[in-house]
C-alpha cells in the first residue's frame, strides 16, 4: 500500500536519499528543507519539495497547512533534520544552544503537533537521534549542545509514545552512530565513518515502513561500534 510520508532535512545526506527511495517505490513524499533545490532537480512527481526554515514557527505552520492540503493523512513522519555545533563548552553561546535545540528538539515537537491531526492508527513517527544522546554512550568533547539536544528528543519521543498509544500512533527513535554525511565532514573534517548515507537510508526506509509493528516508544541504537 502506498504511503504519505513527510521527511525533514532532505537537501543532502540521509534525507536526500530517503526521499528518493520512497518516491521511487511509489510513495508520496513531502520533503521539508531550507534548500529545496536538490530534490526539485531530481524531478520525481512523487516528491513535493518545500523550502522552510525549521527554526521559524511561521514556516512550520506554513508547512503544516501545505501538508494538510496535500495529504488527507500522514502515514510516516521522519524527523531527520539536524544541526550540529562543534565547539569547546566554554565557547558555546546561549545562541548556539538555542539554534541547536530549535532544530533538534523544538521543531520536532512543533511539527509533530501540527501533523498529529492527520495521523491515524498505524501512523509511525521516527526521530533520527544520535548515539551521543544515549545515556552511558561514549561522548565527544565539543558536542555539549548537540548531544544534550539529541538526548532531549529521545525522552520526548518516549513520552509521546505513551501519550498516543491509545490512538495507536507509534513513536520510535533511531540513535545513529557515525555516518559519512556532509554534516559529519563539516564537524569532524577527515574522519571516515563506517556507513554511507545511502546504506543508512536503506535501513531507515525499511524501519519506517515496518518498525511500528514491532516497536513503540523504543530507542534503537543503530551503531556497530561500542559502547
Amino acid at each position: 500500500m502506498k504511503k504519505n510520508i513527510v521527511i525533514t532535512g532532505t537537501s543532502r545526506g540521509i534525507g536526500f536519499q530517503l526521499a528518493q527511495q520512497f518516491a521511487k517505490a511509489g510513495h508520496k513524499v513531502i520533503a521539508l528543507s531550507r534548500n529545496s533545490e536538490p530534490l526539485v532537480a531530481v524531478n520525481n512527481e512523487n516528491i513535493t519539495a518545500i523550502s522552510i526554515d525549521l527554526t521559524e514557527e511561521s514556516d512550520l505552520a506554513k508547512a503544516g497547512k501545505i501538508i494538510s492540503e496535500s495529504f488527507k493523512q500522514v502515514d510516516i513522519l521522519i524527523h531527520n533534520a539536524g544541526l550540529l555545533v562543534n565547539k569547546p563548552f566554554q565557547q558555546l553561546t546561549s545562541e548556539d544552544f538555542q539554534k541547536v535545540y530549535q532544530v533538534n528538539v523544538f521543531a520536532v515537537a512543533t511539527l509533530t503537533q501540527n501533523l498529529l491531526p492527520l495521523m491515524k492508527a498505524g501512523s509511525h513517527v521516527i526521530t533520527v537521534s544520535s548515539m551521543g544522546g544515549i545515556q552511558g554512550s561514549m561522548k565527544f568533547p565539543g558536542l555539549a549542545a548537540y548531544s544534550s539536544a539529541k538526548g532531549a528528543v529521545i525522552t520526548l519521543s518516549e513520552l509521546l509514545a505513551e501519550e498516543y498509544k491509545e490512538q495507536q500512533i507509534a513513536f520510535n527513535v533511531l540513535a545513529l552512530g557515525a555516518v559519512q554525511t556532509e554534516m559529519l565532514e563539516e564537524a569532524f573534517p577527515g574522519y571516515k565513518a563506517p556507513l554511507t548515507a545511502n546504506e543508512m537510508a536503506d535501513y531507515i526506509y525499511n524501519f519506517a515502513l515496518t518498525g511500528h509493528k514491532f516497536y513503540n516508544g523504543k530507542v534503537l541504537q543503530v551503531s556497530s561500534s561500542t559502547p
